[in-house]
């Protein structure tokens, strides 16, 4: 995959040049020009993944650019910057398609975070979603030919022009956000914005901002004015994906949205309108949940207009195959070699497997095997090295701490072990960095933070346990389901 380009409009030369520096820095192309209508003709021709603005501009200003870009290349995403910020142009800047709306000086680690998680929705949006059995090319698909995935595809095709809420269901690592990509692609909104947010990843205070948006002064830290992911939708879709991981009061106010069609910032009075489409997802069991009074039963109903189901993996084991085949497309790319063959004995045994991970563990699995599988072809002692090395977090997953904890210590008991402490980091520490930026929806920074890492630090594990992107940007969503 091509490093992500960057297209950035900036008329002061120290400041343009200074953005262009950092950005680079982190693997971005980046296009540097000075003039708005300049901007404007190369992002109507370009392929760029992201267009960063200042405001004040000769030409053309960056608020007529954009009015402009949402006509030519509705997709496109925009982040708007300014030093002569104020609520008028907050306000137009969201109205006319701003992804985003910073004031300068611009704290550089915040841009890059920003910048990343961007540039990942955005190539997630540009790669259109195959459906079928094995795709030929390595693009994202949904992969499977049995009866369970033929009746999905259709079902897919069934709802995905109507703009009625869906309810993905399945277990985790089975596809539903590409179920949901699949439904925006081939819907009617497909030239609107698509927002994906993961709901269990949304810290408990920040919730509703991140959601409905804030003002400025709002609570601590909100020094400007956002437009939360609701606005950022508009005239779209938004995938809420884990929504049974919401809070119940969070929930009341989706419910509102949902059904006045408008919504209020967090510390705002101005009503404002949203014309959304909304697709969630979740592998919890709702019923249960509302029996529980854990989730509500009206969101339920609005949200389950259609119900989408992803069987796990071992009801379809017949697909196991066409998935192998397809993953090794993919990664062999990525690797820098011809595709590999698979033994029939690898085969096998990988369709024997329970899978409680799903095709995200599937894939993880051929990944790993085609770098252990030299000289190729991939054969059975491959697979069953990886399958034993990523058993032990599996494990851990089922049992209970303290279960997992004294496995460990018997081990060293019996010899087994030396390190019981350094073998536990060696077990978890893929699961949780794994987790970290799945949660973080590909945000690197934010993983970082959150592990109380570098980011540094977070892509030398990356490239030491072989997660490592190939360019800045790209997403770890799961390629299969």
């Amino acid at each position: 995959m091509r490093p992500a380009r960057l297209l950035l409009i900036e008329d002061d030369p120290g400041a343009g040049a200074a953005l262009q520096k950092v950005l680079r820095s982190e693997g971005y192309t980046v296009t540097l020009v000075s003039r708005g209508d300049e901007g404007l003709a190369l992002a109507e021709q370009g392929a760029f993944d992201l267009v960063l603005t200042d405001l004040k501009l000769p030409g053309l200003s960056g608020l007529e650019l954009l009015t402009r870009l949402r006509e030519a290349r509705p997709k496109l995403p925009v982040i708007l910057m300014t030093a002569f910020g104020s609520t008028h142009t907050a306000i137009e800047a969201t109205k006319l398609g701003a992804c985003e709306y910073l004031q300068k000086p611009c704290d550089a680690e915040e841009l890059l975070g920003l910048v990343e998680t961007i540039v990942a929705r955005s190539r997630l949006l540009s790669e259109p979603v195959e459906l079928g059995p094995s795709p030929d090319r390595g693009g994202f698909a949904i992969v499977g030919r049995s009866r369970a995935m033929q009746a999905l595809y259709k079902e897919i095709g069934r709802v995905a022009g109507a703009s009625v809420p869906v309810l993905i269901r399945g277990a985790t690592g089975t596809g539903k956000e590409l179920v949901a990509r699949a439904l925006y692609q081939h819907g009617a909104r497909a030239n609107r914005p698509f927002v994906a947010i993961n709901c269990a990843a949304l810290p408990p205070t920040l919730i509703e901002s991140e959601l409905f948006g804030h003002e400025r002064g709002a609570f601590t830290g909100a020094v400007q004015r956002r437009a939360g992911h609701f606005e950022q939708a508009r005239g779209g879709t938004l995938f809420l994906d884990e929504i049974g991981e919401l809070p119940l009061d969070t929930q009341a106010k989706i419910l509102r949205v949902l059904e006045d069609q408008c919504l209020q910032r967090v510390g705002g009075h101005e009503v404002i309108p949203v014309d959304v489409r909304v697709l969630a997802a979740t592998h919890r069991n709702l019923e249960a949940a509302i029996q529980n009074r854990e989730f509500r039963e009206d969101l339920y109903f609005r949200l389950s207009v259609v119900t989408l189901r992803l069987p796990p993996l071992n009801e379809r084991t017949e697909d196991i195959p066409d998935l192998v085949r397809y993953f090794i497309r993919r990664h062999a790319t990525d690797l820098g070699v011809a595709e590999p063959a698979i033994q029939a004995e690898a085969m096998e045994f990988l369709r024997s497997q329970p899978w409680p991970g799903n095709v995200r563990e599937l894939e993880n699995v051929v990944r790993q095997a085609l770098l252990l599988a030299r000289p190729f072809p991939v054969g059975l002692d491959a697979v069953q090295q990886v399958v034993q090395r990523a058993r032990p977090p599996v494990e851990a997953r089922h049992q209970t701490h303290a279960a997992y904890v004294a496995n460990l210590l018997d081990q060293v008991r019996r010899g087994e072990l030396t390190d019981a402490r350094q073998q536990m980091l060696k077990d978890l520490e893929p699961e949780l960095i794994s987790q970290a930026i799945r949660l973080a929806a590909g945000n690197q920074a934010q993983a970082a933070r959150w592990l109380g890492i570098t980011r540094l630090k977070l892509r030398e594990s990356l490239i030491e346990l072989g997660l490592h992107p190939r360019h800045p940007g790209d997403s770890n969503a799961t390629d299969g389901a």
